[in-house]
């Protein structure tokens, strides 16, 4: 057994969303998002709930930072819920909806616990959504402007902020695939919605840092490591298409100012661009995107196995039995977190990098005593940690981590059929329960050291 001990500083942190764990839907003026009313459509949601009550996080807070306090963490990624801060996307603020978030921020910080504050982590107003969503480009500048109040009442506080989480989700899964709210099938929206959500981030960020001077601005992104299945050549360029899709389709506008020409010339060739000048880009855009950032969020959970389909298109490869997935189907591979980190460090050289969210699904039973051996996900864990150890040590600005998740909660279109917490979520009686995972994970945050074996 050797010991991997991270540098002096490092962050050490727990995520969630708001969607996902506050439920009181109906209290403090918060208004419907578009979650609310896509989990409300029969055949959405995998087990026909919805997150009105969730892990009841708006009356349980003072409980959950307890949680956080006994794991030793020194951070907390959270969001804020934008229907409880403008219920109607635009126009009258919400004071009750800031007095959750300020007094949710004060209790952190009293605590020990820096906040991570993400704005936007896919609760659209439904409102917005009615008069056209992210679709078009008043949705960008009423972001804007939220994130301007929200700045302005916790910006004296709160030091780390981050825009987006993962725009691919909200352009890809929610308007081309469907599978997220709203639920959309049109791969030409999908495109102006991925622009207005960067666009966004852009214009927020200004808003940030003119409100909160001394704070740290970034994004999150899930990215992947893409490898084609054989050397051949329809495979190469099959995943080069894929990585131009869901990996470049967002560094290349923040990092270098301009959408990767292939990927471009891809989404012509499909019929979901009229030409190369993008139509939804107006002068002016792409520099407000490129806005410096301070730092990178990234999500990591797995690779991605490439093949080339009948048409040349990305195929999805399985390349693992199922009893190496996690609960979610996705294949446990630690080392593609090193190699990600590697990747996106000698390319896009970004100032600092956070792990933003890395965690895994598994299937468990409360042993009587009411302890829940997961070995699976600790060996998950460790892996993980480890690949990040080796990052650092090849030279990545990797400043922290953070393990999805806190709690088990609402997992989007899955429902509560997927577990992903630190601790367990027994959702009738909204008891938390820790795992051995829990355990494992004080002891990484005490020690600031990860064993590579068990």
């Amino acid at each position: 057994m050797s010991e991997h001990r991270f540098p002096e500083g490092f962050l050490w942190g727990v995520a969630t969303s708001a969607h996902q764990i506050e439920g009181a839907f109906h209290e403090g003026g918060r208004g419907e998002s578009i979650w609310d009313r896509f989990a409300a459509t029969p055949g959405n949601i995998t087990d026909g709930s919805d997150a009105s009550i969730a892990c009841d996080h708006y009356h349980r807070w003072r409980e959950d930072i307890d949680l956080m306090r006994l794991l030793g963490v020194g951070a907390y990624r959270f969001s804020v819920a934008w229907p409880r801060i403008v219920p109607d996307g635009t126009g009258a603020v919400n004071e009750a909806g800031l007095d959750f978030y300020d007094a949710l921020v004060d209790a952190l910080l009293e605590n020990g616990i820096q906040p991570f504050v993400t704005l936007y982590h896919w609760d659209l107003p439904q409102t917005l959504q009615d008069r056209g969503g992210w679709g078009i480009r008043d949705t960008a500048e009423a972001f804007a402007r939220y994130a301007a109040e929200v700045t302005r009442r916790l910006g004296d506080r709160v030091k780390s902020w981050i825009t987006h989480n993962e725009p691919w989700c909200i352009a890809i899964l929610g308007h081309e695939q469907g599978e997220h709210a709203p639920g959309h099938r049109d791969p030409a929206e999908a495109l102006r919605v991925s622009h207005h959500v960067l666009l966004s981030h852009g214009w927020a960020a200004a808003a940030i840092r003119e409100n909160a001077p001394d704070a740290e601005v970034g994004i999150v992104l899930n990215l992947v490591p893409v490898v084609p299945l054989r050397a051949d050549a329809s495979d190469r360029e099959a995943s080069r298409s894929f990585d131009g899709e869901f990996n470049r389709w967002y560094l290349d506008p923040l990092f270098r100012g301009r959408y990767p020409a292939d990927a471009v010339e891809d989404r012509i060739r499909r019929g979901h661009l009229d030409g190369a000048e993008l139509p939804f880009a107006i002068e002016g855009d792409l520099d407000a995107i490129s806005t410096p950032l301070d730092f990178l969020g990234i999500n990591y959970y797995s690779r991605v196995v490439i093949k080339a389909g009948a048409r040349g298109e990305p195929v999805s490869v399985g390349m693992v039995p199922k009893e190496e997935l996690t609960d979610m189907g996705w294949e446990v591979y630690p080392q593609g977190l090193h190699e990600l980190l590697l990747r996106i460090d000698r390319e896009y050289g970004p100032k600092k990098i956070y792990i933003t969210e890395n965690g895994a699904a598994f299937p468990d039973d409360v042993e009587i005593g009411g302890r829940i051996r997961d070995a699976r996900r600790i060996d998950f864990l460790r892996g993980h940690v480890t690949a990040a150890h080796r990052a650092i040590a090849d030279g990545v600005p990797l400043m922290g981590y953070f393990v999805w998740s806190l709690l088990d909660n609402f997992e989007w279109a899955h429902g509560y059929t997927k577990r992903f917490g630190l601790y367990r979520v027994d959702y009738p009686t909204q008891r938390r329960i820790a795992r051995d995972s829990s355990f494992w994970y004080h002891d990484v945050v005490a020690r600031n050291a990860v064993d590579d074996h068990a």
